[in-house]
């Protein structure tokens, strides 16, 4: 299948329904090698959540093909493979309020800032015009703000547009209006395939019925659906669970992502995942990728250094609720605020720092970045 066409240059996909590869073809096809290359590597063992007839969905975290959006993602790879890296994925947390009281929230509070609608929108076209082609809306709990389906259609088809949720507020009509606003997939938090245990950590009773009724509503609406949890020494061994929830509820993909020691787990510095835990991932990831069901995206394997490496401060953007920005939504670590300054010479300034200059894992979890920063992390 024809995903992608330049005058110069012809891109197709394939797919036997356990592995992606792609083929191209022209004038400009040796020179697109090397980025097809390291595709086909990377992709070798990965499963679609969709092969056809005229859409090649690879995961909720990549464009469809062909579409505008994964011409983009194209370019973004090779400008990250020549030192020319844009911010493939610009995230803004619309909204610090939230239901729950997660205790591994990355936010201390869930009271105070929210960012007016303006300067979101403004912050969007930046990182449109800097070639993003993931915009992700974040929070707190973005179905809190009425005004999400009018950010989310300032996303134009240069990029898909995603959104976190627990589920809360994620009502029928909701989940209508984000589709008809253009929303590609929503990542509804799930901490535990276990009722109880999900409550506990959400801190409130009712999040795991309210994770499953969003789920519900975002399918019927049409919208793609990643379950998202995050892993940590206390959920690692439900990997499996995990999969068969996802599996009974019809989600396109499990995404697993990895417990980070800032926010309310600052002080819990000993109990992330081990490089065990990492290499189990590794191994679910592959294994469910050769299986039926979801998708399984296991990112601290595919942001690992033998892979595309972290993309904190090399390519990736997140604004917080009062408009600073940052590495990532994990890296308390502020490069200017957007109320003030425009995005690009932002950007311009987190990619000087000596920390992003090469492919690395999380460096969240490299206890020498968090010596050199500690008095910003403690704060």
């Amino acid at each position: 299948m024809q995903i992608a066409k330049k005058p110069l240059l012809k891109i197709e996909a394939s797919s036997d329904g356990r592995g992606i590869r792609l083929a191209s073809r022209g004038p400009l096809s040796p020179l697109a090698g090397l980025v097809i290359d390291r595709i086909n590597k990377i992709f070798a063992d990965e499963k679609p959540i969709r092969s056809g007839p005229d859409k090649f969905i690879f995961s909720t975290w990549i464009p469809p093909a062909p579409s505008p959006a994964f011409d983009r993602m194209l370019s973004a790879q090779v400008g990250a493979m020549t030192r020319r890296p844009v911010p493939d994925q610009f995230s803004v947390a619309v909204i610090r309020a939230c239901p729950n009281d997660c205790i591994h929230c990355s936010a201390p509070s869930r009271h105070g800032d929210i960012l007016d609608c303006d300067v979101i929108k403004r912050s969007i076209g930046e990182a449109l015009e800097m070639g993003s082609y993931l915009i992700t809306f974040d929070g707190g709990e973005p179905m809190l703000r009425k005004d999400l389906p009018e950010l989310i259609s300032s996303v134009d088809q240069r990029a898909i547009a995603t959104s976190f949720t627990s589920g809360y507020n994620l009502t029928p009509q909701m989940a209508r209006q984000l589709k008809r606003a253009g929303l590609y997939a929503v990542r509804v938090s799930i901490d535990s395939p276990h009722e109880e245990e999900h409550d506990r950590v959400r801190g409130r009773r009712g999040a795991f019925k309210d994770a499953l009724s969003g789920i519900e509503n975002a399918l019927e609406a049409g919208l793609l659906v990643d379950l998202f949890m995050v892993t940590s020494p206390q959920n690692i061994d439900h990997l499996d669970e995990a999969f068969v929830l996802a599996s009974e509820l019809g989600a396109h993909e499990l995404s697993l992502y990895e417990i980070v020691a800032v926010g309310r787990w600052s002080s819990h510095e000993d109990e992330v995942l081990t490089s065990e835990d990492i290499g189990k991932l590794e191994r679910f990831h592959k294994e469910k990728n050769r299986s039926d069901g979801p998708r399984v995206t296991a990112l601290p394997y595919l942001l690992s250094p033998q892979m595309f490496g972290c993309f904190a401060g090399r390519r990736w953007v997140h604004v917080d609720c009062a408009g600073n920005a940052l590495p990532c939504a994990y890296m308390p670590l502020g490069f200017g605020n957007i109320k003030e300054r425009g995005l690009q010479e932002i950007w311009k300034d987190m990619r000087r720092y000596g920390w992003f200059a090469k492919r690395c894992s999380c460096q969240m979890r490299d206890p020498k970045f968090r010596a050199a920063h500690r008095s910003i992390l403690e704060k």
